[in-house]
């Protein structure tokens, strides 16, 4: 994902931009959203939900020229990696003082949508090579991996790991437009495109060889982009394509989109996996899925025990029972019993799950009310989506026109 914060007054300018940055450049954009212009650095990135993601900041129409000046200047001191973009009529003054201060590019006003892609491609890449010159000489050679990694995992098939799956990565998607991806990682049997009705054009076999492992921009170009803001990377299609794919390509992979994505969901294959292994590895949670039988609950208990084994501990795990009924001879207590952990999600048996399965239409895609709706956004919430950011009173400068 790359993102952009935008400071200006001109609507039509950050209508242009939007426009622009589609595709391999689309990605969130955060306008500032002050009564003032923001007094420094620090100021501006506080209003963002994870400032380690910002790429590109994008001076506007609007921003007075020394303001402009010194912000960029701050930002070349306090975060390099960031690409700004200054907004102004480019004459030789202002195009020397632009590279005084660090900025990356002089953009004309009345810039149109081609241009500006353009100008943020150039942009974009910059960021990533700055990022990448960084980890390299931190001697951090695997990259940066800022973003939250939830690996989804069941014992067995058919425990519904991947409704769950599918489900919470367009939840987050809603939370955080283009900021989202669903990585497949059942590479025999991986039903992910099915579950969005998608067709992708790359897997997870393309991403992990080739130049995408080398750059994260062409790895952006292989996900496929679902209607709710949602990115994903699917299973190959031929079953075999699992021998393609080591552990270590599975890390790699999970670290360069940790690096660009806020939320990485792995639909993992069921057991424990080479693959999935890596992933437990990489992730930050851990999303337990079980059915509501005997095997399913006894093959949870000894995945947890393994785990424990193996000193797989996430900073947070989350237990979902799915498919819950307790008129089928057991009920939740039994379930903690055996499992000596407490349930956190319990999802009811629902119709609903079964229509929108075989529809290829995640729950969470619409506002259904039914209880299975309800227990998914339950989990949602567990993963804490950034509140809307509500406007500040501003203090300092203040703009030319209009808010």
């Amino acid at each position: 994902m790359s993102r952009y914060a935008i400071v200006t007054t001109a609507p039509d300018f950050l209508q242009r931009l939007t426009e622009a940055a589609s595709g391999v450049l689309e990605g969130e954009i955060h306008s500032w959203l002050g009564s003032a212009f923001p007094t420094g650095a620090q100021e501006l990135v506080a209003q963002l939900p994870d400032p380690r993601l910002l790429d590109v900041l994008i001076l506007g129409p609007g921003v007075p020229l020394d303001d402009a000046l010194q912000l960029a200047d701050e930002f070349e001191v306090q975060f390099p990696e960031v690409s700004v973009l200054l907004t102004t009529t480019p004459t030789p003054s202002v195009v020397l003082s632009a590279m005084r201060a660090g900025i990356r590019d002089v953009v004309e006003p009345d810039a149109d949508v081609a241009g500006l892609s353009v100008l943020l491609h150039r942009a974009t890449r910059s960021a990533a090579i700055r990022r990448r010159s960084a980890s390299l000489s931190s001697g951090d050679t695997a990259g940066s991996a800022n973003g939250r990694v939830i690996a989804v995992v069941s014992p067995k098939g058919g425990a519904g790991k991947t409704t769950v799956a599918s489900n919470l990565a367009v939840g987050l998607a809603a939370a955080a437009p283009h900021a989202t991806v669903l990585v497949d990682l059942d590479l025999q049997f991986g039903d992910v495109a099915s579950a969005l009705t998608i067709a992708p054009d790359h897997s997870v076999t393309d991403a992990v060889h080739g130049p995408a492992r080398r750059d994260t921009m062409v790895l952006k170009s292989f996900l496929s982009a679902h209607p709710t803001g949602l990115f994903a990377l699917c299973a190959p299609d031929l079953p075999d394509a699992v021998d393609q794919v080591t552990g270590e390509d599975v890390s790699h992979l999970l670290d360069q989109l940790a690096s660009q994505y806020r939320y990485v969901v792995v639909d993992t294959s069921p057991g424990l996996s080479e693959h999935t292994l890596a992933a437990l590895d990489k992730a930050t949670d851990y999303v337990f899925v079980s059915g509501m039988d005997v095997p399913s609950v006894r093959g949870l208990r000894k995945e947890l025990d393994v785990l424990r084994e193996l000193a797989l501990i996430p900073i947070t795990r989350h237990i979902v029972l799915n498919n819950a009924d307790q008129r089928d001879g057991l009920t939740i207590a039994d379930v903690e019993k055996a499992l000596n952990v407490k349930v956190d999600i319990v999802i009811p048996s629902s119709r609903a799950v079964r229509l929108s399965t075989n529809q290829g239409a995640p729950l969470l895609e619409n506002k259904r009310r039914d209880p299975a709706s309800k227990a998914l956004r339950k989990l949602l919430l567990r993963f804490a989506p950034p509140v809307a950011v509500t406007k500040s009173k501003g203090h300092g400068r203040h703009r030319g026109g209009k808010k």
